[in-house]
């Protein structure tokens, strides 16, 4: 028999219970899907961050050259360098300047095309200080300028004008200074053998100051007979290295000896380097693209020594230089009567040659030695074609090779009355002259070179 089941009664207090527990749970359910399905589905309002800042590189503006007649101004602009543009136009020329590589020079001097350069003119540069150049007689047209005045005492002595004659040289110099263009770059140079004094360590603008300046510096320079010539003691004097070509054998030469073509030699290479247009050389003494004196051979040397070390030339060695200090004063006393008698006659005093010491003196004295020098050592040339050649090297390297025209050289040689001058010596200063696109003049004595000053009448 089954027994059937009673039906439970549900308590009414307990299902309200539950009513309400599942209906907050509901709600909480709802409020959380909510606020998952907002996170994570709805997506977020774009937001913008400022970014950081980007340096953004601007090509370089481009450049117009307008190339024109420039006003005058100190100093000369340098050489512009900028790659070659075909078709150029005069008026107005647009160059890419962070492209330069190749060089032409603006110039606007004088003259057409010619020496690299575009309009004329020289070295490169506007030409806005070209000055007409007029030095006792010889004229020329330039803007960067090197005077080389002779200082040695042979400039002095009394068969050239002693003293006179060489105040004369200061104040031609001084004066064309005077009259250079504002602008003009100029230097002076005063040389012995090969001692040097430069007025300024490079050229500098003309101008009044500086011309002033110039005056009080060469005044004192071989003002009287104690102190004539140059020498490294005095302040401001220096024995120059040559830089150019210094490994060339011809370079090595002309440095080796203390002769005259080579103190020429010298005097030419360190006025080249100033990087200059045109050069005047007021000199005592200038033969051109003279020999050269070379070094000695290895076998020339060995036979030297083999000569000069023999007991004969030794014993008249050792007699002679004990009669030196002995000539040294027999010159010393006749110097000092003439110049006592010069004195009490209102003369300056005189002055001797002295190129090779008391050698010079004791001939231009007429002084005899009772036991003569036993020999020089011999002497081997580089003839003049040579030196030639090798300054063609020294001005490719200076000038050609970079554009610009080798400058022009100017001689003005200044002898005694009856001082030799051959016509092979004439010969090869004409030469040389003309190798610079220069030009050359022989002045003799006091008389002579007061009528060839110029340089006050020519005006810029």
């Amino acid at each position: 028999m089954i027994i059937p089941q009673k039906k439970r009664k549900i308590n009414p207090i307990l299902l309200n219970v539950l009513l309400i527990s599942g209906g907050v749970h509901a709600v909480a359910l709802f409020i959380l899907g909510s606020i998952t399905v907002y996170k994570y589905i709805i997506p977020d309002e774009a937001q913008f961050e400022e970014p950081s800042s980007v340096v953004e590189e601007q090509p370089p503006p481009e450049v117009k050259i307008e190339i024109k007649q420039q006003p005058p101004k100190q100093q000369a602009m340098q050489s512009l360098r900028m790659k070659q543009v075909g078709n150029i136009a005069v008026s107005a020329v647009d160059v890419n300047l962070p492209n330069m590589q190749e060089s032409f020079t603006v110039s606007a001097g004088m003259g057409g095309f010619g020496g690299g350069s575009l309009l004329g003119g020289t070295r490169g540069t506007l030409g806005i200080g070209m000055s007409d150049i007029s030095v006792f007689g010889l004229k020329t047209r330039a803007e960067r300028i090197l005077f080389v005045i002779d200082a040695n005492r042979q400039m002095l002595t009394d068969a050239k004008g002693g003293l006179k004659s060489y105040k004369i040289i200061k104040d031609e110099i001084t004066d064309m200074v005077g009259n250079l263009s504002a602008g003009t770059l100029f230097n002076v140079m005063m040389a012995d053998k090969r001692n040097s004094k430069f007025f300024k360590q490079q050229l500098v603008p003309a101008g009044q100051e500086v011309h002033q300046q110039l005056i009080q510096w060469i005044t004192p320079i071989n003002a009287n007979a104690r102190n004539a010539g140059l020498v490294e003691s005095d302040g401001g004097v220096t024995r120059e290295r040559l830089q150019t070509l210094s490994n060339d054998a011809n370079h090595e030469d002309i440095l080796w000896a203390k002769h005259a073509g080579n103190d020429t030699s010298f005097m030419t290479q360190l006025a080249l380097e100033q990087d200059v247009d045109a050069i005047f050389f007021i000199a005592g003494y200038h033969r051109g693209f003279e020999r050269v004196r070379r070094r000695l051979t290895d076998r020339e040397e060995a036979d030297w020594i083999r000569f000069s070390t023999t007991r004969k030339y030794q014993d008249q060695l050792a007699v002679h230089q004990k009669e030196v200090p002995i000539m040294q004063k027999r010159i010393d006393n006749i110097m000092a009567n003439i110049n006592e008698e010069r004195k009490r006659k209102g003369q300056p005093a005189r002055v001797l040659n002295s190129r090779f010491g008391i050698y010079t003196d004791t001939r231009e004295l007429e002084l005899k030695w009772e036991t003569e020098h036993p020999g020089w050592r011999p002497t081997y040339y580089l003839e003049s074609r040579e030196i030639e050649k090798y300054f063609k090297k020294v001005v490719d390297n200076l000038y050609t090779n970079k554009g610009s025209e080798k400058p022009s050289v100017n001689v003005i040689l200044f002898l005694a009355g009856d001082e030799e001058m051959r016509k092979e010596w004439e010969d090869q200063l004409d030469d040389y002259t003309d190798f610079f696109q220069g030009k050359y003049r022989i002045i003799r004595g006091l008389d002579e070179i007061k009528e060839a000053r110029s340089s006050s009448n020519t005006k810029n």
